[in-house]
């Protein structure tokens, strides 16, 4: 399929700067575009590419001043990353949708599948199941009983859903993640750790994006809970009670220990562990491998916090500097110990 400049401009809210029937038919990086490819430049980091690249149209913003002359037709945009996006969505929408359930998918008798859905071979959707119209569920996807599912929205292979959890509409599930299973929840006894039981489910809200193996655990009581918009990289980890609030981003490898509160707006980089019952204010941003063992620091919001325990990112900059002087440190120290035993000796 074939698209000119002057269209992409359209679809992208942009104006074209260079051929308008330039055509292309494929997205490709801008570091490896080709004739007839879409890129984008969003990062000025690749800017030196902009100049060698033979992709026949390249997003830039608006604002973008090109240093060498460009061989590509640009088109001006406010935001290139976001026209990216909002084209490749677009791209995507366009390929043809299988719909209709599989008669190797088994399907309860009493679960009811939405207007214009897709049920893969050996997807199993139990009692009282409900889902929405326009959602994909593929191969290998359990659903168990009374699970509720909203409309357009794609549940990718090997996904688990357990009894009674709620997932909202246009929300994406990926490969293996698995929703609902039982928190971590144990009772030390003298004879070892007794089970406690975990009766509540798991509520995810509108237009939430959860990642490959990616877990979030069924609460104790109540409900474990992910805001709308939130979007969950691939294997994070959501123990019970947890509350996620809207539009919160979490990276690979995060743990959000049981019963915590992470605000709205939130962004917690790779391998970031927050530890339980404590409260994450809104527009908090935790850098990679941080933890945050509690502190009125995260709680207040609109911090940037990294290290363990998580400080200002100020402070942790300066922690760092410091730190790289210590082996230094430490040989100063040892020499004026030995000077001041000599001054001792002296004085005696």
């Amino acid at each position: 399929m074939l698209f000119t400049a002057n269209q992409i401009a359209a679809f992208a809210g942009g104006v074209v700067d260079g051929d308008p029937e330039a055509t292309v038919s494929t997205f490709a990086k801008i570091e490896e575009g080709v004739p007839g490819a879409i890129s984008f430049l969003a990062n000025p980091q690749y800017e030196k590419f902009l100049y060698e690249t033979t992709a026949s149209v390249v997003l830039v913003n608006k604002d973008f001043v090109p240093k060498q002359p460009v061989k590509a037709t640009l088109v001006r945009v406010d935001d290139a990353y976001e026209a990216i996006a909002k084209l490749l969505t677009i791209y995507q929408s366009m390929g043809e949708r299988v719909v209709g359930v599989s008669e190797k998918a088994f399907v309860h008798p009493t679960a009811h599948i939405g207007a214009d859905c897709y049920v893969a071979p050996f997807a199993y959707i139990g009692a009282n199941v409900k889902v929405g119209d326009n959602c994909d569920i593929h191969p290998g996807v359990v659903v168990q009983d009374n699970v509720e599912i909203g409309h357009d929205t794609v549940i990718n292979p090997n996904v688990t859903i357990y009894k009674e959890c709620k997932v909202g509409n246009q929300c994406i599930i990926h490969a293996g993640a698995v929703i609902g299973a039982d928190g971590f929840g144990f009772a030390p006894t003298a004879d070892g750790y007794e089970k406690i039981p975990q009766i509540g489910i798991v509520v995810i809200e509108d237009n939430v994006e959860i990642g490959a193996n990616t877990c979030i655990d069924r609460s104790t009581m109540g409900a474990t809970h992910i805001g709308k918009g939130v979007k969950l990289d691939n294997l994070v980890q959501i123990a019970h009670n947890v509350e996620v609030g809207e539009n919160t981003v979490m990276s690979s490898q995060t743990g959000v220990a049981g019963s915590s509160k992470v605000g709205k707006w939130c962004m917690f980089g790779g391998q970031v562990g927050i530890a339980g019952h404590i409260h994450v204010g809104d527009k908090t941003s935790i850098g990679a491998q941080s933890g945050v063992p509690g502190g009125n620091l995260a709680r207040r919001g609109g911090a940037v916090m990294m290290g363990y325990p998580a400080v200002d990112h100020k402070t942790f900059a300066r922690q760092s500097a410091a730190l790289k002087s210590l082996p230094d440190m430490v040989v100063e120290f040892a020499r004026m110990k030995e000077e001041l035993k000599s001054l001792k000796e002296k004085i005696k």
